[in-house]
């Protein structure tokens, strides 16, 4: 996968970043380690992957916000009991929690019950931004200081 992914740089760690924040079980912070240690430098690849994966977690918000029931019911089987514990966590750790939206298996719901609890659209770009965009740059540093020592 890495040889074929390789040549196209960027807009291919844009698009593998934006799948990968949807509910698409991939990831993609190996090819932008790869991305790294093929010369690509730390800030365009860190912007690209955090626009990237912010667009594909607003895509799973937006699909909560306005297809959050028939996405409920019809794909996730969510029941209303569940729903009602979901609200509960979130209400409890609140929109912080969006910081956490890059952790794999929490993330996507994260998005997805930003948008069907309404979460006002800039509080969630602000904190789904930095969440991922921190990630991003944090794992470009480690990988970048690892290959120089």
């Amino acid at each position: 996968m890495e040889s074929f992914l390789l040549p196209y740089g960027l807009p291919a760690l844009f698009c593998l970043s934006f799948l990968a924040a949807t509910v698409l079980p991939l990831g993609s912070e190996w090819f932008f380690i790869v991305l790294l240690l093929n010369g690509s430098a730390l800030i365009p690849a860190t912007l690209v992957a955090t626009v990237g994966n912010f667009l594909g977690g607003l895509t799973t918000y937006l699909l909560g916000r306005w297809g959050s029931v028939f996405f409920q019911q019809k794909f996730l089987r969510i029941s209303s009991d569940d729903l009602a514990k979901a609200q509960s966590l979130y209400n409890r750790f609140g929109v912080w929690s969006l910081l956490f939206s890059w952790m794999p298996i929490i993330g996507d719901p994260l998005c997805f019950l930003a948008g069907i609890f309404k979460t006002h659209p800039i509080t969630f770009s602000i904190l789904v931004i930095t969440g991922k965009g921190l990630r991003y740059f944090l794992l470009g540093l480690l990988t970048l200081q690892t290959t120089l020592s």
